[in-house]
């Protein structure tokens, strides 16, 4: 009965976002704006934070940039989660920005689908369209399983408005399937994903 609850709650978020990532899906790339991250700040970040200097890493943020454009800010971070049907995934990071400093946050969010397994990853997140660092704190909603693997790199999108998170994740551990969620980004820790 909690699940049913859960999963209800779960599709009633999804439904009110879904029109905000199918737009944000659809925008041309951004031309270069001051404050934002050239493509190769943000490989020579990755190779720093993944400790490799991967072919794939490059292609995975080539293929960012050409969808979304420049970010204004990135995360690096961790993160792990598991499902079974259900899921759920728990991270923390640093955001970095330009010019509007930098900010401690924590992710976390519920997920539901054909997905079974659990994984543990470092994760970096590229931020597009923030408008303040306070921003990035609420939910970013998405299609997970859509995501695509690029030298050991995977890689989807996170929309809310016109903000979009893409994070791109490397890990171990083994998770199948595909799945709608949201990731909740809040400035404290919490076991709460809804």
């Amino acid at each position: 009965m909690r699940a049913n609850l859960r999963l209800a709650i779960l599709a009633a978020c999804l439904a009110t976002l879904a029109p905000e990532l199918a737009a944000a899906q659809n925008q041309p790339p951004a031309q270069r704006q001051t404050g934002t991250f050239t493509p190769g700040e943000i490989v020579g970040e990755g190779h720093k934070f993944f400790g490799t200097v991967s072919r794939g890493l490059a292609q995975v943020v080539e293929a960012a940039f050409s969808r979304w454009g420049q970010p204004n800010g990135y995360v690096l971070g961790q993160e792990g989660g598991g499902a079974f049907i259900v899921g759920l995934r728990y991270g923390d990071g640093k955001l970095y920005t330009k010019n509007a400093g930098d900010r401690r946050v924590f992710w976390e969010g519920p997920s539901a689908g054909f997905d079974a397994g659990g994984e543990g990853a470092r994760t970096m997140m590229l931020v597009y369209n923030l408008p303040a660092t306070g921003a990035i704190y609420q939910r970013f909603a998405g299609i997970d399983g859509s995501a695509y693997f690029i030298g050991g790199f995977g890689m989807t999108a996170l929309a809310s408005g016109n903000i979009i998170v893409v994070p791109i994740r490397s890990g171990v551990g083994l998770r199948l399937g595909a799945n709608i969620g949201y990731l909740k980004f809040t400035p404290q820790a919490t076991w709460n994903p809804f």
